[in-house]
């Protein structure tokens, strides 16, 4: 005997078997698309802590080298066009410095790993040393017969941080 096959009436179940077999179906798709969103939106968090070590290295690099202008007696130029050259290098430098801390932060944030973040974070602190050598250089700048603006440095370094973040950052 054969079956007949009939069109299920709404709201009529399938047998057990093929219900089953569906919702399988169903659950592993779900799993997989799941898998494929979160592998790609979740590092390892090796990879994370070797871009969050490269900034933090720059950074207390700059650090150091900002710790040195502070010790150091104010250099002396000739010329004022001399003098903006160091001002306008050191200011580089500090928006560097700046742009690496961000970075650091931004790829601290991409995992849950709590010692990446507090890795991350251990630079910040050296940004409020800021206010030191932005007294050195407008001491310095007065003994070359020149001035210097904090307002404008500060100015310019937060100008300039998101484009050097941009460009200092690391490909994934």
């Amino acid at each position: 005997m054969r079956p007949t096959w009939r069109k299920r009436r709404p709201g009529e179940r399938r047998g057990r078997r093929g219900g089953y077999t569906a919702s399988v179906r169903y659950v592993t798709a779900l799993a997989l698309v799941g898998l494929f969103a979160t592998s790609g939106a979740a590092e390892a968090p090796t990879d994370v802590r070797a871009r969050v070590d490269y900034h933090v290295r720059h950074a207390t690099e700059l650090a150091e080298h900002f710790d040195d202008v502070i010790k150091r007696d104010c250099p002396r130029f000739s010329t004022s066009g001399e003098w903006q050259a160091y001002v306008d290098d050191e200011v580089g430098r500090m928006v560097l410095m700046a742009a690496h801390v961000e970075q650091a932060w931004v790829e601290a944030k991409t995992t849950g790993d709590d010692e990446v973040r507090q890795a991350a974070k251990a630079p910040r602190k050296r940004l409020s040393e800021a206010l030191p050598l932005l007294s050195k250089l407008q001491t310095c700048a007065e003994n070359n017969g020149a001035t210097l603006s904090v307002a404008s440095v500060w100015q310019r370094i937060d100008r300039e941080v998101p484009r050097r973040q941009a460009e200092i950052a690391l490909p994934r």
